[in-house]
C-alpha cells in the first residue's frame, strides 16, 4: 500500500494523460462491440463538442493545479482536515477514508448542488443536453462548470485533509469510473446491480442522464454509490426506458453545437415541476 501511495504522490503528468486519452480510446471501441444503444448518429461529429469540452476542461484544472499542491501540502504539513483528526490507522484505511470522503464534497455535493442551485444547473445542463451518452459525455462540461467541480474539490481538500496523494488517486479513480459510467456499454445486469451496491456503476449513472424528472435529479455519485443511498437520492429505471437528453432542450441540432452550448447557460427557460412516470 505504501508503494502505491508513494506512486501516486509522485504520478508523472504523462501517466494521468494515457489513463483519459487510452481510457477514451478503450471505451470508444467497446462501445462498437457491446454497445447498450445503437445510436444513429455519426460517432466523429457526436464527439466533437464533446472533445473541445474535454481540452477545456483539462486546460482549467492544469491552469488551477497549483493551488490543488499548495493546498494539500498545507492540511499535510499542518495536521489539518477529518482524517488528520482521528486516530492513527493503517495506510489502506487512511487511504480509503480519504478517497471515500473526497468523493462525497468533490463529487456528490458539487454535483448535488449543481441541480438545485438554478444559476449553476444552467451551467451544468450542458452536460445534461446530450441526446447520445457515449464515452466522450463523460468530459462534457462548460469551463464555467470545470471552475465549480474544482471549487468543490478544493474545498474538499481542506475539510477531509487529503494529502497530494490521496487527490491524484481520487482523481484518477474519478477519470476511471466517469468513463465506465458514460460509455455506451452493455454491462450483464446482473453484474451491474452487484456492483451498484458499493460504486456508481453503468446502469446506475445512466438513470441520472433521463431525459425527465425526478430521474434527472438522482444518482449524483461519481466513483461511490453509497452516498446516494445514504442520502436517499438513489433510484432505478429498466435501461430499456431510458431517453437522453433534457425536456427544456429538446433541440438534438441545437444541444451538438460548440458555440450553442457555450451559451446556454445564458438562456432563459422554466424549470417543469416532478412528471412521476
Amino acid at each position: 500500500m505504501e508503494a502505491i501511495f508513494n506512486y501516486f504522490e509522485t504520478i508523472p503528468s504523462s501517466h494521468r494523460s494515457i489513463l483519459l486519452v487510452g481510457g477514451i480510446m478503450f471505451f470508444w471501441f467497446l462501445e462498437g462491440a457491446i454497445p447498450l444503444f445503437k445510436f444513429n448518429y455519426k460517432k466523429w461529429r457526436h464527439a466533437l463538442p464533446n472533445i473541445f469540452f474535454t481540452l477545456t476542461t483539462i486546460l482549467i484544472n492544469f491552469g488551477l493545479a497549483f493551488v490543488l499542491l499548495k493546498s494539500s501540502d498545507w492540511v499535510k504539513n499542518n495536521n489539518f482536515g477529518i482524517i488528520n483528526w482521528l486516530p492513527q490507522m493503517p495506510l489502506w484505511l487512511y487511504m480509503v477514508l480519504g478517497v471515500l470522503l473526497l468523493d462525497f464534497f468533490g463529487a456528490y455535493l458539487a454535483h448535488y448542488v449543481e441541480h438545485k442551485v438554478k444559476p449553476l444547473w444552467m451551467v451544468h445542463l450542458v452536460h445534461h443536453t446530450d441526446h447520445n451518452v457515449d464515452i466522450t459525455t463523460g468530459n462534457r462540461h462548460h469551463p464555467i462548470e470545470s471552475v465549480i467541480r474544482f471549487s468543490f474539490t478544493l474545498f474538499g481538500v481542506f475539510v477531509v485533509g487529503t494529502p497530494i496523494a490521496i487527490v491524484f488517486l481520487y482523481q484518477s479513480l474519478s477519470v476511471v469510473f466517469t468513463q465506465l459510467t458514460h460509455a455506451n456499454i452493455k454491462m450483464p445486469r446482473k453484474l451491474d446491480k452487484i456492483i451498484s451496491y458499493v460504486f456508481v456503476s453503468p446502469d446506475m449513472h445512466k438513470v441520472h442522464h433521463h431525459y425527465v424528472l425526478p430521474y434527472t435529479d438522482s444518482n449524483y455519485g461519481n466513483i461511490f454509490s453509497i452516498w446516494d443511498r445514504l442520502l436517499g437520492t438513489y433510484m432505478e429505471l429498466d435501461r430499456e426506458q431510458l431517453i437522453y437528453g433534457v425536456d427544456v432542450f429538446p433541440d438534438e441540432k441545437e444541444n451538438g453545437n460548440t458555440l450553442n452550448l457555450l451559451k446556454q447557460p445564458f438562456q432563459k427557460y422554466k424549470r417543469p415541476t416532478i412528471k412521476p412516470e
